[in-house]
């Protein structure tokens, strides 16, 4: 399943419109949760600080399979979920 973000939305500096809380576990939640844990809002953020086209995912699941933080240090995640349902809430949903 690829992402809904164009590379042209990522190459532009995009600000989202507004904000919101997760209220139950989803595929999108679980990839916001990896970007948020790595230290960027969403897929968008992460390409415009990255300069990068493509996130490696799990070809089995769709989710984040690695990714670098700003200090370029790597997270690496499992194909399963990560995001447990008392974290959920923690997970910021941007609209653009």
């Amino acid at each position: 399943k690829k992402s809904e973000i164009s590379g042209v939305m990522a190459k532009a500096d995009i600000k989202p419109k507004s904000i919101c809380h997760a209220k139950k576990w989803s595929d999108e939640v679980e990839n916001l949760y990896r970007f948020q844990q790595a230290g960027y809002r969403d897929e968008v953020e992460y390409k415009q600080v990255k300069q990068v086209d493509t996130v490696e995912c799990w070809p089995e699941t769709g989710f984040v399979k690695k990714l670098q933080r700003r200090d370029n240090t790597f997270y690496y995640y499992n194909k399963q979920r990560e995001c447990e349902d008392r974290e959920v809430h923690k997970v910021k949903v941007y609209v653009y």
